[in-house]
C-alpha cells in the first residue's frame, strides 16, 4: 500500500525568524502551510515540504522563541532524514561550506551515503542520496536548484530502551518490514515512496530532556478516515490508548503512545494543504481554523514577522 509511511514529522524550534530563514533558504523547502498551534494560538506551526504539501515530505514546527535547549533521550525521535538525488551530493556539501554550516562528512549506512547536520535550534537532520529522489521532480521555484533539491522526508530514527515493542507495532499494525540490522541499529521500511524509513537505535544510552531541537511527535498515513478509523480500532483493541479524532484542518489525527513512550499520530491525506490557498501561494497567508478567525487581529499583532 504506497500510502503507508510517515505522512509529516513535528519538532520544536527556537526563535521563528532562525527557523524560517534555515528551512526556506538553506535547505530550500517550500513553507507550504503558515498558520499556530492550534493548542497555542499565540505560536505559530509553520509546515515546510514540496511544492504541494504531499504526505510524506511534511516537517512542521512550533517555534517557542524563549524556550530551552532539548537534549536527545530514550523515548525520542532523535534524527530526521530527508531525501536528495544521489547525484547531488558535491552541491550539497559546497552549498552548506557556503552557508556556513556544520556537517558531518559523508557515511554510508544500510547502503546509502548520508550526510549529517544540525538546524540552528539542535535538531539532528541527515541529508540520504536515495534513488527514489532521483525519480521525483523538484520544486522550481525555490533558492536550490531543481536538479538538486529535497525532494522529500526519507525517513527518522527512534532512540529506545527496548527496540521489540515498537518494531513489533511498526510491523504489525503501520505497514513496514523489517529489512536490515547493524549492531543496535534496526531498519524497518515501507512501500511509500518518501517517508518509507524507520530505524530505532536499541538500548540508547543518553538521558536528555524535552525542549527546543527535539522531535515532538511523527505522524503515520491513513488513505482516508476509513482507513484512520480501522487502525484506530485495531490499536485499540490491542490495549492503546487513543485519543478521539481532532480535525487539524489539512488532516484528521488521531494520537498514541507507542511502547517506548514517543507520541505517534495517525493522519489522513486528505483534505491536504491546498484546500484553502492555491499551489502557488501556498503558505503566504496567516491560515486559521474558523474557530479562531474573529481572534485574526490580536493573533496577527502577537505573532512576530518570519522576515523582517
Amino acid at each position: 500500500m504506497s500510502h503507508q509511511g510517515i505522512h509529516h514529522i513535528t519538532a520544536v524550534a527556537g526563535d521563528p525568524k532562525e527557523n524560517h530563514k534555515f528551512y526556506t533558504q538553506v535547505l530550500g523547502l517550500r513553507m507550504v502551510k503558515k498558520t499556530v498551534n492550534f493548542d497555542d494560538p499565540s505560536v505559530y506551526h509553520l509546515y515546510y515540504g514540496n511544492e504541494t504539501g504531499e504526505p510524506g515530505t511534511i516537517l512542521t514546527f512550533f517555534p517557542w522563541e524563549h524556550l530551552k535547549d532539548g537534549e536527545p533521550d530514550a523515548g525520542q525521535v532523535v534524527a530526521v532524514s530527508f531525501s536528495i538525488p544521489t547525484t547531488s551530493k558535491s552541491f550539497w556539501l559546497h552549498h552548506l561550506e557556503e552557508q556556513k554550516i556544520d556537517f558531518e562528512d559523508p557515511f554510508e549506512r544500510f547502503g546509502k551515503e548520508v550526510i549529517g547536520l544540525q538546524d540552528p535550534h539542535g535538531l539532528h537532520l541527515e541529508l540520504v542520496l536515495d534513488p527514489v529522489a532521483d525519480k521525483a521532480e523538484g520544486w522550481e521555484d525555490g533558492p536550490i536548484p531543481a536538479r538538486h533539491t529535497i525532494r522529500g522526508i526519507h525517513g527518522a530514527t527512534l532512540a529506545e530502551d527496548n527496540y521489540a515493542g515498537t518494531g513489533r507495532l511498526l510491523e504489525e499494525d503501520l505497514g513496514f518490514e523489517l529489512t536490515n540490522q547493524f549492531e543496535n541499529r534496526y531498519l524497518y521500511e515501507s512501500k511509500a515512496e518518501f517517508g518509507s524509513t524507520i530505524e530505532i537505535i536499541d538500548q540508547f544510552p543518553l538521558n536528555g530532556k524535552p525542549g527546543k531541537g527535539t522531535v515532538h511527535h511523527i505522524a503515520f498515513r491513513a488513505e482516508d478516515e476509513e482507513e484512520q478509523e480501522r487502525y484506530r480500532k485495531k490499536l485499540l483493541n490491542k490495549g492503546y490508548y487513543l485519543t478521539e479524532v481532532k480535525d487539524r484542518d489539512y488532516f484528521k489525527s488521531v494520537y498514541f503512545h507507542e511502547p517506548g513512550g514517543i507520541l505517534f499520530e495517525i493522519a489522513t491525506d486528505p483534505p491536504g494543504f491546498t484546500c484553502d490557498e492555491d499551489v502557488a501561494k501556498l503558505g503566504q497567508s496567516l491560515q486559521l481554523p474558523d474557530w479562531l478567525e474573529h481572534e485574526r487581529t490580536d493573533i496577527e499583532q502577537d505573532l512576530p514577522s518570519l522576515t523582517a
